[in-house]
């Protein structure tokens, strides 16, 4: 089965973070450092009858070779499907197929050690085989072993004579890397597929966290105004039959239907209210927990949280600004947040590598906090300095009596 990644799968607020993109640089340098070690032996192997003596039919092995390389390495790109992910277009296949088979047969006119010339198309399967389903892999890396040892074969029928099989020892090592390769590219993509999952789990854990919050929220919503609206319908049809027999008790009951509509709007309020308090330990805490599950480390520095809820508050905002700022504005792999206080007030610094070169350092949100501290008698600086961007955020110890 296909595996999707993760920009196939999640919105473009949700694709993979750095740490996927880099994990699959990763991947992609290995394997194809791999062939280029195996194709180079390769190509100096094909170099050795032109530089003693110039054949063209060794200089037609050896440009075939090339391409074959060449396509080799560009087909790498296509594994970021993941196992089974599916081939890419017939002509890429069929250019990597081609001309790997056309240095299988020019191999069999070639020098000593023509076995040799049946790897870049054995390279070559290994490679596709990664895209196919998991029993089509299989039997097309058990045809690709047994198309590599009819070379022998035909080699013996064209010429009457088997070849000599290598004496070097880096020719042996040679063809047991390259006999290795299969292992070497399907743990890889396997590797690379568990961390796709790994990511797409952690923004799913992110996005299903929202989701229960929202339900809570909804089923707290719910006990409240549930409870009171029912109340008031009973009352208001309780007041409409009264209406007519005893008028007072019905206004009595239209009285009573208005002070539990109060109570019901004055207890939304304070639930709605109590879900946009911010807390200044709430959103030091969540600053880490974001910026760790963005895989940038945080380090807290904290001094005692001051008293006034007013600069409670405008830190609050300070650092959930600020880390907003470095999700999306940077590639961050570090992040320190510092709270201190003196006889003379409270300064917060949060400060985070991997910024941009010209940071957005006047934004609405920072323009707003920047107008918020100053009422009182606070201020907001930015800086930058070696790719290293920070916020400094100060309130007076005058401020916090205000």
């Amino acid at each position: 089965m296909p595996i999707a990644t993760p920009s196939e799968i999640l919105p473009p607020s949700a694709r993979p973070g750095r740490s996927v993109r880099a994990t699959w640089t990763y991947t992609l340098g290995s394997i194809v450092f791999v062939l280029v070690v195996l194709d180079a032996m390769l190509v100096s192997l094909a170099l050795e009858p032109i530089t003693n003596e110039f054949d063209g039919g060794a200089g037609l092995l050896l440009v075939s070779l090339l391409l074959s390389v060449a396509i080799q390495i560009r087909y790498c790109w296509f594994l970021r499907a993941g196992l089974g992910g599916g081939l890419p277009s017939m002509a890429w296949t069929l250019a990597l197929v081609s001309s790997a088979a056309a240095v299988w047969v020019l191999g069999l006119f070639g020098p000593a050690h023509a076995l040799m010339w049946s790897l870049p198309l054995w390279l070559a399967v290994c490679v596709i085989a990664c895209l196919l389903p998991k029993r089509q892999r299989w039997l097309v890396l058990m045809g690709a072993i047994a198309v590599s040892l009819l070379h022998p074969a035909a080699y013996w029928l064209l010429h009457g004579r088997a070849y000599g099989y290598p004496e070097q020892p880096g020719l042996r090592m040679l063809f047991v890397y390259a006999a290795g390769m299969p292992l070497v590219l399907i743990s890889s993509l396997w590797w690379w597929r568990v961390v796709v999952e790994l990511d797409r789990h952690r923004l799913m854990a992110g996005e299903l966290a929202v989701t229960q919050e929202r339900l809570r929220f909804a089923a707290d919503l719910h006990d409240i105004q549930g409870h009171h609206l029912q109340v008031i319908a009973l009352k208001s049809e309780l007041a409409e039959r009264l209406m007519s027999i005893n008028p007072e008790a019905a206004r009595a009951n239209i009285h009573e239907t208005r002070l539990i509509a109060k109570q019901a709007l004055e207890e939304t309020r304070s639930l709605v209210s109590g879900y946009r308090e911010t807390v200044l330990e709430n959103e030091l805490e969540n600053a880490r927990e974001v910026l760790s599950a963005a895989g940038a480390s945080c380090d807290l520095q904290l001094a005692p949280v001051p008293a006034h809820p007013a600069t409670q508050k405008a830190l609050a905002m300070t650092v959930r600004e600020a880390t907003t700022n470095i999700l999306r504005h940077s590639e961050a792999t570090a992040a320190s947040i510092t709270l201190a206080a003196s006889a003379a007030g409270v300064s917060l610094a949060i400060s985070n590598n991997g910024a941009p070169p010209a940071p957005a350092a006047t934004g609405t949100g920072l323009l707003g906090l920047r107008e918020r501290l100053e009422a009182l008698g606070g201020t907001l600086e930015t800086s930058m300095d070696a790719g290293r961007f920070e916020l400094q955020a100060w309130i007076p110890s005058k401020g916090t009596l205000t």
